[in-house]
């Protein structure tokens, strides 16, 4: 295999929606100068289509896909295989990756995969001339050029560590946590990182740490190998016999951790499932004694690790073997948005103001009130719509009398153009929705308007003065008929029922009733011209809710003037009649009614005109 898994080209398809991850990839991408997205493409086996990001201060999109044949197929100059795949699949979906010809380094991010097949992965790799970095890793990191998932941390660490551009020091590790700590070591004592691997800390990595020695020792640009190993294995003494075979001919710091290993049991893991030492030779000290006595520089103990890289780096560079890299700033990464609320350091105006609901809170509110207070406090629906339309806690009459009117106007039959509308569209096949809709469209002046026209046009007059006369005498010079009078079946000697119990318990409930009041004084001068002239359920609910908001005294007469002129009152019916439509709806798809479509004996044919 090329000593180089990594190029400033190098794009990689993540297996597993990671988002973050992705991002800190795109970031570090920017943060290198790359032209080139790092990350090729996503596989979800949950979903596809695109992923949103940011690529420096633009923003991209991520094709994803529900296999990884799939996008290894569209992508074929991918090469990396970002594996997030839970330890339950991991192994299946390593071995996909491997297999397929376009991908020649897998790193595989989960832990527990069993030994058994991490042997496996890590053969397959060999056999196929192929890199495994994992299980149980980080990942890894070519200063520059290319970045693995979460390897290196945050943004700030990466340009804190250098690693932003490419210096002269290659480092491998077992431990993912550590190697970012020793990054940034290896940028303060020297020109920086080339390259940085963290096999993962089980027993048997895809990889080994002398293998990316070996490779180090390949690469021109690393004229310095730092690495780091733990107790447990016996990994560090291969190191051991390449140095003495002449192998690895370059500078290698090395320092074995868990030397305090001697003061505990024997046996005693030290985090990672490959950490114990089941002989001597697997311990820290030992395996430490020997790349010492090997040639390997190895310091006293982990506190000296960077002085001791630092030395070996002046040597190097005062030999001429090493040119340290030129410093280049970094640039500064766009704070994403969201971050920046959350640390308040910016303000935006917002688009929407709401003073009704709160559902930010531990728990939803309307106005104010805890949704666990509305149930509780017995208020039904009326007192719901009191806090949300009006903001205010009606007093039980007021509750009563709208879910009163809600029931009075829940429906008037099949006949009439919303419930008919819906009906048409029910028997079309439309969903309940669609047919609602088709319904409560044609709600407007001649359907359901006279509720509120009835407020608006009896309040109008007697807040002008009018008398109930000069009112009708108005009207009629205008041309208009009186909205909330007429009835095509009910007159004065046979009177609505409707009407009947909701002039009673207004004047029952209410503390006044002025604007009913004044409305039957103009009845009684519409009757006495024809006997259907009367107040018909759409005039009285329109009325009385006028006469409810003055009762309750703790609406202003603005306020009042505003709900009215709001149209709230065509809401109330929209709500109301919406209840009787959908019954209509249900009926019909429960009959099952076929297509409706209008005889021909009721369309007159006129084409002469």
């Amino acid at each position: 295999m090329k000593p180089e898994l990594f190029t400033k080209d190098t794009t990689a398809i993540v297996y597993g929606y990671h988002t973050n991850a992705i991002q800190r990839m795109l970031d570090f991408d920017y943060a290198a100068g790359r032209k080139v997205p790092s990350v090729a493409a996503i596989v979800d086996p949950g979903r596809e289509g695109v992923h949103k990001a940011f690529f420096g201060k633009g923003e991209i999109l991520l094709p994803m896909y529900r296999t990884l044949a799939r996008a290894a197929a569209n992508h074929p100059k991918a090469d990396v295989c970002v594996n997030f795949a839970s330890f339950r699949s991991a192994f299946a979906s390593s071995m996909e990756a491997l297999e397929h010809k376009n991908i020649r380094t897998v790193c595989v991010i989960a832990e527990g995969i069993p030994e058994r097949r991490a042997r496996i992965l890590a053969a397959t790799a060999k056999k196929l001339d192929k890199m495994v970095i994992g299980p149980a890793t980080v990942g890894g990191i070519k200063a520059g050029c290319f970045k693995i998932a979460n390897t290196a941390g945050t943004y700030e660490n990466i340009v804190e560590s250098k690693l932003h551009r490419p210096g002269s020091v290659g480092f491998v590790s077992k431990s993912g946590g550590l190697s970012n700590e020793c990054y940034n070591i290896i940028a303060r004592n020297t020109d920086g990182l080339y390259e940085g691997i963290a096999i993962g800390g089980d027993a048997y990595p895809g990889s080994t740490l002398l293998e990316h020695i070996l490779r180090y020792e390949a690469i021109p640009e690393v004229k310095l190998i730092v690495a780091l190993g733990e107790i447990g294995g016996t990994e560090e003494l291969r190191i051991v016999d390449a140095l003495k075979s002449g192998a690895v001919k370059k500078p290698l710091v090395i320092w074995v951790t868990g030397t305090c290993s001697k003061m505990f049991p024997a046996g005693v893991q030290f985090g990672h499932a490959g950490a114990k030492a089941g002989s001597d030779l697997e311990t820290a000290e030992a395996k430490n004694k020997a790349l010492k006595a090997a040639g390997a520089i190895v310091p006293d103990s982990f506190d000296d690790y960077g002085v001791m890289i630092r030395k070996t780096y002046e040597k190097l560079v005062k030999k001429g073997a090493i040119k340290p890299a030129a410093e280049v700033a970094a640039p500064a990464l766009p704070m994403d948005f969201a971050q920046a609320m959350k640390e308040g350091k910016i303000r935006k105006a917002t688009t929407f103001i709401n003073t009704i609901s709160n559902e930010k809170k531990e728990e939803l509110e309307y106005c104010n009130m805890p949704i666990s207070k509305v149930l509780d406090s017995g208020m039904g629906l009326g007192g719901v719509i009191g806090l949300l339309w009006f903001k205010r806690d009606l007093p039980e009459y007021g509750r009563k009398f709208l879910e009163t009117a809600l029931m009075l106007v829940a429906d008037h039959g099949p006949a009439v153009s919303g419930a008919h509308n819906a009906i048409v569209a029910a028997r079309a096949g439309k969903d309940i929705i669609s047919a609602l809709a088709s319904g409560l469209l044609t709600i407007g002046p001649r359907f359901g308007g006279a509720i509120d026209d009835a407020a608006q046009n009896f309040k109008r007059a007697r807040d002008s003065g009018l008398t109930p006369a000069q009112f009708v005498r108005d009207m009629k010079e205008k041309g208009l008929n009186i909205p909330g009078i007429g009835h095509r079946v009910k007159s004065i000697s046979n009177p609505d029922m409707r009407v009947t119990q909701l002039k009673a318990f207004c004047r029952k409930h209410f503390r006044k009733t002025e604007l009913l009041d004044y409305a039957l004084e103009v009845e009684q001068i519409t009757s006495s011209k024809k006997g259907n002239l009367i107040l018909n359920v759409d005039g009285c609910i329109g009325i009385c809710f006028v006469d409810m908001l003055n009762s309750c005294g703790s609406f202003s007469k603005e306020e009042i003037d505003n709900i009215v002129a709001m149209g709230c009152l065509n809401a109330l019916f929209v709500v109301g009649r919406s209840i009787g439509i959908f019954g209509h709806i249900f009926d019909q798809k429960r009959l099952k009614q076929p297509l409706y479509r209008t005889p021909y004996d009721e369309i007159a044919y006129m084409t002469d005109l």
